[in-house]
């Protein structure tokens, strides 16, 4: 479980221990992965071990996939959660941070799952890749390029290792969140140095018809459920989870200026 401190890997990781699954809890800060193990330890009594370390570094894939292998000897599910991004725009980012968000985002789910499902088949035991995506692979802002595009990408790459791993029984599916009261949600700025995150927020809000952003608590819920065996014929498709953003075409102060009775 990449990205496992905060937000949505956070509530997957206290989920999925709720369910029973022995947990590799993989972020960047050391001592919040220690204080989340103990706490899913102490809570629900199921075994955790935890990797500290920066996935732009490739070394640090093997790392991962080795200790859990070391630890467990089986990985049944991987959750390619963890992200990274800057905000600036394709005219202004440069190539090394270009670079830093594709191996995060993209290149590092890419190769975990490469080297996860080659023991899945390898053991015999299918399992479940699940990645995480963004409503950013198809709504945009102009402003952090290399996240949409590895986002994207992140989906195209589900429906690829679907199509490849499907046969030894491995299911890959990718979800697709929509605005979510994460700290990635909290950290916009203007040219001031003024958080605007609250109102951008609140501007997803009016495009949103469900009225709210969601909690990560209903994202893990996804996750779970996809790992699960209620979910034993989904494969190769991308589940949006956006409360109806995507597919609305204006915000309701719009709609509220032509139809005031209505919204």
């Amino acid at each position: 479980m990449t990205g496992a401190t905060r937000g949505i890997g956070r509530s997957t990781a206290v989920q999925l221990a709720e369910k029973g699954y022995f947990l590799t809890l993989v972020a960047r800060n050391q001592q919040e992965l220690h204080n989340l193990g103990e706490e899913i330890r102490s809570t629900f009594g199921v075994q955790v071990i935890i990797c500290t370390g920066d996935l732009a570094d490739e070394r640090f894939w093997n790392e991962i996939v080795a200790t859990s292998l070391r630890t467990w000897n089986r990985i049944d599910l991987l959750v390619n959660n963890a992200a990274w991004r800057s905000i600036e725009p394709m005219s202004a980012i440069d190539l090394d941070i270009w670079d830093k968000t594709i191996r995060i985002c993209l290149s590092a789910p890419a190769f975990l799952s490469k080297q996860v499902a080659a023991h899945m088949i390898e053991s015999q035991r299918g399992g479940v890749i699940i990645n995480v995506s963004s409503v950013m692979s198809q709504r945009t802002g102009g402003y952090s390029p290399a996240y949409a595009a590895c986002k994207g990408g992140i989906e195209s790459l589900t429906y690829e290792l679907a199509t490849l791993y499907g046969p030894a029984g491995i299911r890959v599916v990718c979800v697709n969140p929509g605005n979510i009261e994460t700290d990635m949600s909290s950290d916009y700025h203007d040219s001031q140095g003024n958080n605007v995150s609250k109102d951008i927020g609140a501007n997803m809000i009016d495009h949103t018809p469900l009225k709210r952003a969601a909690r990560p608590d209903e994202i893990a819920q996804i996750i779970v459920w996809l790992s699960s065996g209620q979910a034993s014929y989904i494969t190769g498709t991308t589940v949006l989870a956006d409360g109806g953003f995507t597919h609305n075409f204006n915000s309701y102060s719009m709609k509220h200026l032509q139809f005031p009775s209505l919204f």
